[in-house]
C-alpha cells in the first residue's frame, strides 16, 4: 500500500543529510532539471524521500570524481529504465586539482575546462570542506577563491601549504595579488576567469608533470 503521508524535507535538511551545500542543490536543479523539488505556497523547495535518494546517488558519483552533468545523465538514464545501477568507482584520471570555490557556477565552469584537458578534479565550497578534501585526496594543485566562506582564503592557502599541497593558484574578484602571494600562493588570477588563461596557468604551475596523462 502506498504511503499516504510521505515525508517532506526542506533544502536545508537535504543538504545536511547528504553533506551538500543548499546552494549546490539549487544549482543542480536549475542547471540539470533531473531532480526537481516541488514548491510550497510560500515558494520553499519540498523534497520527497525519492528526491533525497536520487540526490544521494548523484552526490556519491560526484564525490568519486564524476562531473555533475555526467552524474545526472546517468541518473536520468537509470530513472528512465526504472532501475538503479551500482555506482562505479571513478577511474584514476592522472593529476588531481582541487577547486575551493564559493560559487558553484564558477566551480563547475572551471571544472569543465580542466577535465577537458585531462585533469581529475575535486570541488570544495567552504574552508573546512577544502581542508578535508585536501587531506583525503592529496591533490597536486589547489585553486583557492580568496573569498571562500568559513575562513579567509589566505588562511586556506597557508593551511594547504602546510598540508603539503605542492602548487596553489589563488583567485578572487578583488585585486588581492599581494595578499595571496604573501600567504603562500604560487600565482594569482583575477575573476572572472578566462578559460585559456586558467588552463595555461595550471600547466605553468605543474610544469613538465602537467603533460603526464
Amino acid at each position: 500500500m502506498a504511503d499516504q503521508n510521505p515525508g517532506i524535507y526542506s533544502i536545508g535538511a537535504v543538504g545536511r543529510m547528504l553533506g551538500v551545500p543548499p546552494a549546490r542543490l539549487r544549482t543542480w536543479e536549475e542547471r540539470y532539471g533531473v531532480v526537481t523539488a516541488e514548491r510550497s505556497d510560500g515558494g520553499h523547495r519540498l523534497y520527497s524521500r525519492d528526491h533525497v535518494e536520487q540526490l544521494r546517488f548523484v552526490a556519491r558519483q560526484v564525490e568519486q570524481g564524476t562531473p555533475p552533468g555526467d552524474a545526472f545523465r546517468l541518473l536520468a538514464d537509470q530513472l528512465g529504465q526504472e532501475r538503479w545501477l551500482t555506482a562505479p568507482h571513478a577511474e584514476e584520471r592522472g593529476l588531481l586539482i582541487m577547486l575551493a570555490e564559493r560559487d558553484p557556477f564558477s566551480a563547475e565552469f572551471g571544472e569543465y575546462f580542466l577535465r577537458t584537458e585531462g585533469y581529475g578534479t575535486v570541488l570544495a565550497f567552504d574552508f573546512n570542506e577544502a581542508e578535508l578534501k585536501a587531506e583525503e585526496r592529496s591533490p597536486q594543485l589547489a585553486i583557492v577563491d580568496l573569498l571562500i566562506p568559513g575562513g579567509t582564503g589566505t588562511e586556506l592557502c597557508e593551511a594547504l601549504r602546510q598540508r603539503g599541497i605542492g602548487r596553489i593558484l589563488a583567485i578572487s574578484t578583488l585585486e588581492s595579488r599581494d595578499e595571496a602571494l604573501a600567504a603562500g600562493a604560487d600565482a594569482f588570477l583575477q575573476k572572472p576567469l578566462e578559460p585559456l588563461k586558467l588552463v595555461s596557468t595550471v600547466k605553468d604551475l605543474l610544469g613538465a608533470s602537467a603533460y603526464l596523462r
